[in-house]
């Protein structure tokens, strides 16, 4: 059986949502293994002068943990 752990991160990109939702698997990826979805919760963007400056997203990210007691 495995387990599944969940992760909440919050990152952002000047070249849109889709670009945040990849960073979030890109920074999770640097700590955690066998990352398995990405679940978008919210989006919102910055604005300055009438013009969007950054898409931010708050991701929750799935993982499988490895089973130590198999070994």
């Amino acid at each position: 059986m495995s387990m599944l752990k969940v992760i909440e991160i919050l990152t952002e990109s000047p070249d849109g949502f889709e670009q945040a939702a990849q960073e979030a698997v890109n920074k999770a990826a640097k700590s955690v293994r066998n990352i398995k979805s990405v679940y978008i919760k919210e989006m919102n963007a910055q604005v300055e002068n009438d013009r969007i400056t950054s898409y931010r997203v708050n991701a929750k990210i799935t993982f499988q943990v490895d089973d130590q007691s198999a070994a």
